[in-house]
């Protein structure tokens, strides 16, 4: 039996899989971590895909997934791969199938793998509520059964695998009757096709549990796990991706949060990441991502969790509540996540200075502007400010320079933990900064203060390269000897890309974030330079200001992870060739008109196959309903139909405003 759902919370193992063979490349079973995309031509359009294929072939791409949505596009996949192969390009190719059997049956007989969606493949999906008998129930069951066989074995007779892919926003009306919209129904929608392909001596089977929501996704792929330990003795290679997960920096931080926290605890065979880009652009994020894992066996040791540990956590890593704490100031209880704005590398700190964390100072009327994205703390270092404060920005410095303040309310006193430990009276608010790996020895002197002590927050860090579950079990042991100060992630970067820093501080502090813990953020760096530039030749990331970079980012973690709104959330689809306009351009509009209408949920979808599903989670749908026609949703009840796209971006912003959604974004100071 598994730890909970992976094979040690502490310390890097993967996650013990059936091995597949998709082609020629091995998938699971301790096999690399493969890199995959999709396209977004139309398939019908053989040099167009054939050639988008070869650009993510030569990316990095290890299996490139094609859609085929009807029979036509099924048989055509037989001229692309013919031409592929003639190219000497032999990467495994993927069918991706929604509502037609027919086309599955046909593309597994042509190409290596077939990804199905139990949630359209045979069930419905119109939204009904429907109060099933338990015969009602398992004669449905029967019917999938019968339905999805011929294709099971058409898989087992050809050398097919298949994907069973699970959307939690295309649901089937019999799995939401019964299950209603969890990572609970997610999981028994995939199990029972898995059942089906068992019974047909078929385990040729990778599975994946995908939301546009990466604590929704986390939850349900360790339910999946434990589901399968129990119930098989084994697990099927996973598929990791957050759907839908939108672009620009948006986009990867919620991939990585999604992506991250599973590999963090050894689980996941293949990845994507679900960009609105060109599909080649995804590769090197992929591999960011996977990279971070390839020499993960040889770090330092976690201190293990005791037996009693394993057996039962402090808290429920397949639902989310949050660790409780005392309210320290505006920190913990049931205060927001805060963020914590690092100047100590500054040479000079003005009000200016200030701009890139939120804060803007008007000099005509004198006043500060405060954006919904401006950091709660700034870290100054050992030194003091010469300049008046906005009202809500509050300055924390070392204990030392902290002496030196006049106004005490407005300053607080940072601590490094040997220098707490032989303070003998701290009052008000103050911070200790504590290293999860390094100080585990002093973890009894640590607790009998906290245990003193009602202003105390702890700025937690880890040296070791598994830096996630270091905290993870540094929280734990809190947890468990009733310790309730606020906690502040602390997550460095040093010598990385931009890009490769958004994935370390999405992946160290979003994995944490997702399971219930932190009261806050503190990001530092020690790189003031743009993106080098990847295989594809296109930088992703560039920052003009770091300070505003790592505010973004640290506010895009919070969001990502649902624990403090602070701006429009966007559900935008990765494009493929069902895609019925250009989505990325389309994107760009709708956030321009959109963005500052915070937490507002808006989903942009390519076509109706993504649409209604898999923008379960939006307040407001914008869908593509065929060439040059939009459909407009509230949740998931249509609004309009057939809006021609020319002006489908004002209806929606019509719509908006119809439903009180809509404020007027501020004016821009000149």
């Amino acid at each position: 039996m598994l730890q909970q759902y992976c094979p040690s919370l502490t310390d890097y193992r993967r996650l013990q899989t059936r091995e597949v063979k998709i082609g020629d490349l091995l998938l699971g079973n301790g096999n690399p971590i493969r890199i995959q995309t999709m396209t977004t031509t139309d398939t019908m359009d053989t040099e167009a895909t054939v050639a988008q294929c070869v650009r993510c072939i030569e990316a990095g791409a290890e299996l490139v997934r094609i859609t085929a949505p009807s029979k036509k596009e099924a048989e055509n996949l037989l001229h692309i791969k013919n031409q592929l192969r003639a190219m000497g390009y032999t990467t495994p190719l993927v069918a991706d199938i929604h509502f037609t059997p027919n086309a599955a049956e046909i593309a597994a007989r042509i190409i290596e793998k077939v990804r199905v969606n139990p949630g359209n493949y045979v069930d419905k999906k119109k939204f009904d509520l429907i109060d099933y008998t338990d015969s009602e129930y398992n004669a449905e069951i029967e019917r999938i059964h019968e339905r999805f066989t011929p294709l099971v074995r058409i898989c087992k007779e050809y050398g097919t695998a298949m994907r069973i892919g699970t959307n939690h926003g295309s649901l089937s009306d019999r799995i939401m009757s019964r299950y209603g919209d969890t990572p609970i129904g997610m999981v028994e929608s995939a199990m029972e096709f898995l059942r089906i392909a068992r019974g047909e001596s078929y385990h040729q089977i990778i599975l994946s549990m995908k939301s546009s929501n990466p604590q929704v996704m986390v939850q349900a792929y360790r339910l999946l796990i434990q589901k399968m330990d129990e119930e098989f003795g084994e697990c099927y290679p996973l598929h990791l991706g957050v759907t839908e997960a939108g672009d620009g920096e948006d986009g990867r931080i919620k991939s990585a949060i999604g992506i991250g926290t599973l590999l963090e605890d050894g689980i996941g065979d293949t990845i994507r990441v679900s960009l609105t880009e060109d599909p080649e652009f995804e590769i090197p994020v992929c591999r960011d991502i996977v990279s971070r894992y390839a020499d993960r066996a040889q770090h330092q040791p976690v201190a293990e969790l005791t037996e009693q540990e394993k057996i039962q956590l402090p808290y429920s890593p397949f639902s989310y509540k949050r660790r409780e704490t005392v309210a320290v100031d505006k920190i913990g209880g049931h205060n927001v996540p805060i963020v914590v704005a690092d100047y100590k590398e500054e040479e000079t700190i003005t009000a200016t200075s200030l701009e890139a964390i939120g804060y803007r100072y008007d000099i005509a009327s004198d006043k500060w502007n405060i954006g919904d994205a401006a950091a709660d703390y700034v870290y100054t270092g050992n030194r003091l400010l010469d300049f008046a404060l906005p009202g809500t920005l509050q300055v924390l410095c070392d204990a030392q320079a902290w002496q030196g303040a006049e106004d005490k309310t407005k300053y607080h006193p940072v601590f490094q933990l040997e220098e707490y430990l032989n303070t003998t009276d701290v009052k008000g608010l103050h911070f200790v900064v504590i290293d999860a790996h390094q100080h585990w020895k002093d973890i009894d002197a640590l607790v009998a203060k906290t245990q003193q002590n009602n202003n105390l927050v702890l700025c937690v860090e880890s040296t070791n390269t598994h830096t996630m579950p270091s905290i993870r079990r540094f929280m734990i042991e809190l947890m468990q000897r009733g310790v309730k100060c606020p906690v502040v992630f602390c997550v460095e970067n040093r010598n990385k890309t931009l890009d490769e820093q958004l994935i370390d501080f999405a992946t160290n502090s979003g994995g944490l974030l997702l399971d219930g813990f932190g009261d806050g953020g503190w990001l530092w760096n020690h790189t003031q330079h743009v993106s080098n530039e990847k295989i594809t030749g296109r930088t992703y990331l560039e920052v003009k200001n770091n300070h505003q970079f790592l505010n973004n980012t640290a506010f895009s973690i919070l969001q990502a992870t649902r624990t403090r709104i602070s701006k429009t959330e966007y559900i935008s689809c990765p494009s493929c060739g069902r895609t019925l306009f250009d989505l990325q351009e389309t994107t760009s509009k709708i956030r321009n008109a959109t963005n500052h209408l915070k937490g507002v949920k808006i989903a942009i979808m390519g076509c109706i196959v993504n649409g209604p599903g898999e923008m379960a989670d939006a307040d407001f749908g914008y869908v593509g309903s065929g060439p040059g026609k939009i459909t407009l949703y509230k949740g998931k009840e249509v609004v309009k139909r057939n809006v021609p796209s020319e002006i489908a971006v004002n209806e929606l912003i019509e719509l908006l405003k119809e439903n009180d959604a809509w404020v007027e974004p501020p004016a821009v100071m000149a």
